[in-house]
């Protein structure tokens, strides 16, 4: 067997030499593991640079072994980051995906806070490597970062920087190969949307009004909710407004008068407070009964792929059967997650 070893230090590659005439077969063996092994480790620990959602620089060292999440944390479970995070948001506590995967993360994972009022001590004390945290408050990312710890915000505003993000994470935390696939999975169900819809002619597509916090701040023409309407296949009536989200009176929403309201997962309002509130009784979808809520779903997540496929059924219902759709759900969650759909709280 021969075996040539590269070296750029020769007194070095003369002990290689001495040693093996020495030893023999077994401490080339030997020799050549611990090579292989430590140019591997080499190879990994190497500088990431990225721009974020605030337009800054972010260098940190890969694998990243110390992290923070307070706004992507349902990467964790995605990319298989539990050995590598040691704090999450606090809302991480009440996540049905979190829980699912994770039933003891409340005792097995500090928080911090939240990406809105971060437990600057409980940081501090966890020595992270990394935090990520939301781009929405950038005074918060500053004040981390006067800390002296390397801070990055992830904030996706469409389909495309989702991917982005999760191919980012993939590269912090040394999981390349694990975010294409979960990159892969999310491009297949969009790509399943996709198809269902592709023949419904633009004059027949739904007019489709996302309602944010408050009934009357509706998603405008960029960020993500509007991206996840074009993913299935809705027509925005605010997206001539480029904004992620406006407030608008109600003569403007009559006006538009959409064929499907949807209301955001953690609005403090529902269905019913739009359906028997009189000023909304002449919308047509109010009319048809087609006003919904979203799913508690991130998405700063992979499973945003998951919400716009049940989004899609409730706006052409004729077009995705529930027994078809509960399938790839199931699929969606078992290949992304490692865990069946039917584990959630719904």
């Amino acid at each position: 067997m021969s075996v040539f070893f590269i070296s750029t230090d020769p007194p070095v590659f003369r002990g290689w030499i001495i040693s093996i005439q020495r030893r023999g077969t077994s401490a080339l063996l030997m020799i050549f593991v611990v090579m292989f092994f430590g140019i591997a480790a080499g190879a990994q620990a190497a500088p990431v640079t990225w721009q974020d959602n605030l337009g800054r620089t972010v260098t940190v060292n890969a694998p990243v072994k110390r992290a923070i999440i307070f706004s992507t944390y349902e990467m964790i479970p995605a990319l298989g980051l539990w050995d590598q995070v040691v704090g999450v948001g606090r809302h991480a506590y009440r996540n049905d995906l979190m829980l699912a995967a994770r039933p003891n993360i409340e005792r097995e994972y500090r928080s911090a806070g939240s990406g809105m009022d971060v437990n600057i001590e409980a940081v501090l004390k966890a020595r992270p490597d990394l935090v990520i945290t939301w781009a929405i408050k950038p005074e918060t990312v500053r004040f981390i970062e006067q800390r002296g710890l390397t801070v990055a915000a992830v904030h996706p505003e469409s389909i495309e920087e989702l991917h982005d993000a999760i191919r980012y994470h993939g590269k912090v935390f040394g999981r390349q190969a694990r975010a294409e696939h979960v990159v892969s999975e999310s491009k297949r169900l969009f790509g399943t949307i996709e198809k269902k819809i592709r023949s419904i002619p633009p004059d027949r597509r739904k007019r489709m009004l996302w309602l944010s916090s408050k009934p009357t701040i509706v998603a405008g023409g960029t960020g993500m909710y509007d991206d996840l309407l074009k993913a299935i296949g809705a027509v925005n009536p605010a997206s001539a407004y480029h904004q992620r989200y406006l407030e608008v009176s109600m003569e403007k929403i009559l006006v538009w008068n959409p064929d499907v309201i949807f209301i955001w997962g953690n609005a403090k309002y529902g269905v019913d407070d739009i359906l028997k509130n009189p000023q909304w009784r002449h919308l047509r979808a109010v009319k048809t009964g087609q006003v919904f809520k979203a799913p508690l779903w991130s998405t700063l997540s992979p499973r945003a792929a998951a919400a716009a496929l049940i989004m899609a059924a409730q706006v052409y219902p004729d077009r995705f059967g529930k027994a078809t759709v509960e399938k790839e759900l199931d699929v969606f969650y078992r290949r992304v997650f490692g865990i069946p759909y039917s584990s959630l709280q719904h």
